[in-house]
């Protein structure tokens, strides 16, 4: 395995493997491992992959929707989405939408509530995409989302997180792919409101 130094381009050639890794520590099987859209750590010759964070934040200020086509690498097994200030220009909530090849937008089971100080509450329900609830033209929403396999391509997630600062957000919900996720999509439950202002960040595990 021939390791590459140039003053200019940097360190190349360490791809190594699981059994042997390309740096390592104390144990020869213990290290890190280089390969397309990855990095793996290596314990003791079995791989685990490194959470990787999607660049910097996405902003959500326009458009009905925000695509993450094919970026979304094929070991992944968790999805983090940190949602900032996240608005609508209308009544809608924001939905994520995954897909396998392309994107499923029908078969959700997803389902959101809220609760604020002045005891109202609500709930909203999504079949096209997991409803992250809120994100309305008076509601910014701030919170997270996970969405984690479940093998067979089914995939579970839950959210929660503040509307403003008076509203306490909460839900989850389900899809089933037709194959090995690859793709993400933010959007709105009705497909014609608009992002208008916040931004969101992922995580790949």
């Amino acid at each position: 395995m021939p390791i590459t130094i140039n003053g200019t381009t940097g360190i190349s050639g360490v791809d190594g493997s699981a059994g042997t890794p390309a740096l390592i520590g104390s144990d020869a099987d213990t290290g890190l491992v280089f390969a397309a859209g990855q990095i793996t750590a290596s314990l003791n010759g079995s791989a685990a992959n490194v959470p990787l964070v999607a660049g910097s934040a996405i902003a959500t200020t326009s458009g009905t929707a925000i695509d993450i086509n094919t970026a979304i690498p094929s070991w992944v097994r968790r999805i983090t989405i940190a949602y900032s200030g996240v608005s609508l220009s209308g009544s809608a909530h924001s939905i994520i939408q995954l897909g396998a090849g392309s994107y499923t937008t029908t078969g959700y089971a997803s389902t959101g509530a809220y609760a604020g100080t002045a005891n109202s509450a609500g709930v909203a329900s999504a079949t096209n995409g997991l409803i992250a609830h809120g994100g309305s033209a008076t509601n910014a929403f701030t919170g997270t989302m996970t969405i984690v396999a479940m093998g067979s391509n089914l995939w579970v997630a839950s959210h929660s997180g503040a509307l403003n600062t008076t509203i306490g957000v909460m839900g989850g919900g389900s899809i089933t792919l037709s194959g090995t996720l690859d793709r993400l999509r933010i959007t709105t439950t009705n497909g014609t409101d608009a992002f208008d202002a916040g931004s969101i960040t992922l995580l790949y595990e």
